[in-house]
């Protein structure tokens, strides 16, 4: 799956570990299949790379936001705003990272994507960053979505194949997500390659 060894480079890339929250872990009311196991590789990468920035995304929603099913969407409640669910997990080395981007946050609008409604493009601008490095929660959903919206703002965009997890809702929605991850010109790594 990797297509190169990538060298960091600390003058311009960002580290981005988009919704390692307690609801998409298990125990969560929305877990993603051994969500909680990209935890100690997210954080070996805060620990051991060198990073311009780091910053973790969170759905922060109201308790009646527009995806929850009791208002017409398709996903139990999850991830509301001060509650436990929406908490980072407790083993995620928060110290290390320096901004938290909430999303999803009015009752009408939804967002997978950490770039869409927040200030998440106008940071990395103001920071220098030219190349995201990107983890977290969901590969077929918000890591995803994330990934495709950081290439249409002009970043290079680097995929950490084992700090992702998909939900797969259908079979097969991870490998279709990589694949168009992929052909959005996302480079897929292994934490190994970039820690060496």
């Amino acid at each position: 799956m990797s297509q190169k060894r990538i060298t960091l480079r600390p003058e311009s890339d960002a580290l981005l570990v988009v919704d390692v929250q307690n609801d998409f872990c298990p125990g969560g009311t929305l877990p993603v299949p051994g969500g909680d196991a990209v935890v100690p590789v997210i954080n070996s990468l805060l620990r051991k790379g060198r990073w311009k920035l780091t910053v973790a995304t969170r759905d922060w929603h109201p308790a009646d936001h527009c995806s929850f099913q009791e208002q017409g969407g398709p996903w139990p409640p999850h991830c509301v705003a001060g509650t436990r669910g929406a908490e980072f997990h407790r083993d995620l080395d928060r110290a290390r990272i320096q901004k938290i981007v909430s999303k999803a946050t009015s009752r009408e609008k939804d967002a997978y994507s950490g770039f869409e409604g927040t200030e998440l493009r106008s940071l990395l601008r103001e920071h220098g960053v030219t190349r995201t490095v990107v983890t977290g929660l969901a590969t077929d959903y918000c890591v995803r979505a994330t990934a495709l919206d950081a290439r249409r703002a002009g970043l290079e965009v680097v995929l950490v194949t084992d700090a992702i997890r998909a939900v797969e809702v259908k079979p097969g929605d991870a490998k279709k997500a990589l694949t168009e991850m992929k052909t959005a010109g996302v480079t897929l790594v292994s934490s190994g390659e970039i820690l060496g």
